[in-house]
């Protein structure tokens, strides 16, 4: 299995953190989080590219596909904060070779006071050498 998870998490985190030093990180979907404002980024789909397939190997590329939560609560402007993180996740991903497939805002379930977006975004990758990851474009 072609596992790339760590690697754009650290990508991506990083890139967060540096741009928005208050900014939560996490790995894990989180209901309400411990901190604002909040981003998760989930691994949701790991498939087998069957185009990428030859007679050597079973797996030569991997369709994923991440799912991105950011969360804020502020009293005044988290629409705001939501859409300005979320850009600058898209860009950070798109440079990276991921498409967007969805970027909606959600209702919070766990608190309606936290506004939140969810986008979901998908690229094909391969694995070169043991910590780094090629996007495959056409």
């Amino acid at each position: 299995m072609i596992d790339v998870e760590n690697q754009l998490f650290q990508a991506v985190a990083t890139a967060l953190r540096a741009h928005f030093p208050s900014i939560y990180v996490t790995g894990e979907y989180v209901r309400s989080p411990a901190s604002f404002p909040c981003v998760s980024i989930e691994e949701k789909n790991n498939i087998v590219w069957r185009n990428g397939r030859d007679s050597s190997t079973l797996e030569n590329f991997a369709e994923v596909m991440y799912e991105i939560n950011v969360y804020s609560n502020k009293s005044v402007g988290k629409k705001t904060e939501c859409k300005t993180i979320a850009a600058f996740i898209d860009e950070t991903l798109a440079n990276m070779g991921f498409t967007r497939i969805a970027l909606n805002p959600i209702p919070n379930a766990a608190d309606a006071t936290i506004y939140r977006m969810v986008g979901r975004y998908r690229a094909i990758v391969a694995k070169d050498g043991e910590n780094d990851f090629l996007i495959y474009k056409r």
